[in-house]
């Protein structure tokens, strides 16, 4: 369930003139950017996106980068872009910063959005970077973990409902089968995770804690410097159960190095129209603070940044 809330009505132009008005002058009106943006969906952002276009010849995200900085500034403009522009900007993100876990992001995408939500991120991202995004996967990773983001991202799943648990059986004895040689890089796992619908797959995982008393994810353990073991987890974790996966990365963004900004935002950004409610709940069970209070407590100073992500949260702003 989505946290955004939204007005029943509302005129793209009078929303484009409004922006304008807080751009105008010595200082920007960043409540009254905060006001329109934060409360506006997927449908009415891409139409005010175009009534500023018509009205001013200026592009609204271009006018926002002159206007606010920093975090606030990050987060307005992925927020505006449609989702697929906006998965296809992470992605290149991720792939060129190459930081501590960034094919998490790739799998993130590749293995939580439809086939065809997939496929138009592809299509983004080829139109904006002038590469198809399987070739800058290759490109930017290496060995096992190359293997695994290229099959990910090259996949387009079945959406049904059909499964066949014949299938399933067979395909949790195959994986227990790797676990217990602990031959991990062997290609059936990624064969099974990067080609099988969510739905199939789901079935296997739990076919396999049926027959052996275990998760997979247990399973698929060696050392914890292993970054491929650990990329075949996360894939798992996102299809199986994907709000709790978001809420293990909103979860995990506070550690001994600061605060994962990015990784709040992100996911704030990409569920707020989607799942954010069920994501803030399980948060909530596991960590026994809200995620309005984590938060108002932990993210950075900037006041408008952090009013912009509790707005998206369904907080009143």
């Amino acid at each position: 369930m989505a946290t955004l809330v939204v007005p029943k009505d509302s005129s793209p132009i009078e929303d484009a003139e409004t922006i304008k008005r807080a751009c105008k002058g010595l200082g920007t009106d960043e409540r009254a950017l905060i006001s329109i943006l934060a409360h506006r969906n997927e449908a009415q952002r891409k139409l005010l996106r175009q009534a500023y276009l018509d009205l001013y010849h200026q592009d609204l995200i271009q006018q926002l980068k002159c206007e606010v900085s920093g975090k606030f500034e990050r987060g307005l403009c992925y927020w505006i872009m449609e989702p697929a522009e906006r998965d296809a900007a992470y992605a290149k993100e991720a792939l060129e910063k190459a930081t501590p876990n960034y094919y998490k992001i790739i799998i993130e995408i590749g293995c939580t959005r439809t086939s065809e939500e997939l496929l138009a991120i592809k299509r983004s991202y080829q139109f904006l970077y002038k590469h198809s995004l399987e070739e800058d996967v290759a490109s930017h990773t290496f060995g096992d973990i190359r293997r695994l983001l290229v099959a990910i991202v090259s996949t387009y799943r079945y959406e049904g409902h059909v499964i066949d648990e014949s299938v399933a059986i067979s395909e949790a004895n195959i994986i227990h089968q790797i676990i217990e040689k602990k031959d991990f890089s062997n290609d059936e796992i990624i064969r099974i995770l990067s080609t099988r619908s969510k739905k199939q797959l789901c079935v296997t995982f739990n076919s396999f804690r049926n027959l052996y008393g275990s998760t997979i994810t247990k399973g698929l353990v060696a050392s914890p410097s292993d970054e491929y073991l650990d990329a075949v987890r996360t894939t798992i974790r996102c299809i199986k159960y994907p709000q709790r996966y978001f809420a293990r990365v909103l979860r995990n963004a506070k550690n001994e190095l600061g605060i994962d900004d990015d990784g709040v935002s992100r996911v704030i950004i990409t569920r707020a129209e989607e799942d954010l409610k069920e994501i803030k709940d399980l948060y909530f069970k596991r960590n026994n603070v809200t995620l309005e209070d984590f938060i108002t407590n932990n993210i950075s100073a900037d006041g408008d940044y952090k009013n912009f992500l509790l707005a998206l949260l369904g907080s009143n702003f």
